[in-house]
């Protein structure tokens, strides 16, 4: 029976280190992906090579998984091979951080769908009208965006505290770096209701917005059906391309975003979570933010020539580094 129980613990011990694993190694690639796309669209900014709005929010999307993969990873790897886990105040900023990169990135892809809805609507619908004033409002629109997702992301910090703390909780959940203070039902549900509906308006809007963006993709090709049968060697138009990539965004930013949703759920109904769990969650919570940079230089050529010329000039360092 004992050598039975041992066995069980250090499968369990083996798989828990799994997790942990592949959630470092996902932080690693998402951040060094992210890293990549914000040098491609600061190098694009300050040469002039090309003028795109949607590029300003694309920047904040970035930025925003950076934050998200970071302020997750960061503290992971501190509760996971460093056997030390961040004190009160870190957990609390850790916890804040992450927060505000994971709103800002459902705030960039909702900034994103609405401003192309208005970018590719026809000149008779009722958006024709802010098709010139909208690139004016990008800006405003994002620092609006971060100001709202601070103001939500306070309330946090205030349920988490660090494992290495001063404060004597008797009722706690174990969250890996983090506990989080649990209260009474009523006061939990009314908490998760007030960060709910800033998501679910984000949420709607954006399904809303690419919603529309299809109707007008189907339409737009219903029109020119007829010129690409004359035409073969037609080409799609960069607002088509760019209107796609935002779709693709979009769709996967649901996906992953329902997934995650699911497990904090079940975290949040759980009073004792086990660590797979936790780290399970963890992982669901990055993929977005590890998964969309690549999705962007996918779709965009010049991220792609910036790409293989990073690489090349990585590889002919390496050489002469070995010489």
């Amino acid at each position: 029976k004992k050598s039975l129980a041992d066995a069980v613990l250090l499968m369990m011990a083996i798989r828990d280190v799994t997790v942990e694993i592949i959630f470092l190694t996902q932080t690693v690639v998402g951040i060094l992906g992210n890293v990549f796309l914000l040098c491609h669209y600061t190098i694009l900014y300050f040469t002039g090579c090309r003028s795109r709005s949607t590029d300003v929010i694309l920047q904040h999307l970035v930025v925003a998984n950076f934050l998200t993969l970071l302020s997750k990873g960061v503290p992971q790897a501190m509760a996971f091979g460093w056997e030390r886990y961040p004190r009160d105040l870190g957990c609390k900023l850790f916890v804040f951080f992450h927060r505000v990169g994971r709103g800002m990135s459902m705030g960039s892809i909702c900034l994103l769908s609405v401003f192309q809805v208005i970018t590719i609507s026809p000149p008779n619908s009722r958006w024709a009208e802010l098709k010139l004033k909208s690139p004016k409002f990008i800006v405003s629109s994002i620092c609006l965006c971060w100001m709202l997702q601070m103001l939500v992301s306070i309330i946090f910090p205030l349920y988490m505290s660090g494992k290495v703390s001063d404060k004597n909780i008797t009722k706690k959940k174990d969250f890996g770096f983090c506990v989080a203070v649990r209260h009474d039902k009523v006061r939990d549900a009314l908490h998760t209701l007030l960060l709910l509906l800033p998501d679910v308006s984000c949420l709607g809007l954006m399904l809303w917005a690419s919603g529309y963006m299809v109707f007008l993709l189907y339409r737009h090709k219903q029109q020119v059906q007829h010129i690409r049968r004359k035409n073969t060697s037609c080409r799609s138009s960069p607002e088509s391309r760019a209107t796609k990539t935002i779709l693709l965004l979009v769709s996967n930013f649901v996906y992953f975003y329902t997934l995650s949703s699911i497990f904090q759920i079940i975290l949040n109904c759980l009073d004792n979570p086990s660590l797979l769990l936790v780290n399970i969650a963890a992982v669901m919570a990055a993929l977005f933010p590890t998964v969309s940079p690549f999705l962007l230089v996918s779709r965009d050529a010049t991220a792609r020539r910036f790409y293989f010329v990073w690489i090349r000039n990585a590889k002919s360092l390496a050489v002469i580094r070995s010489m």
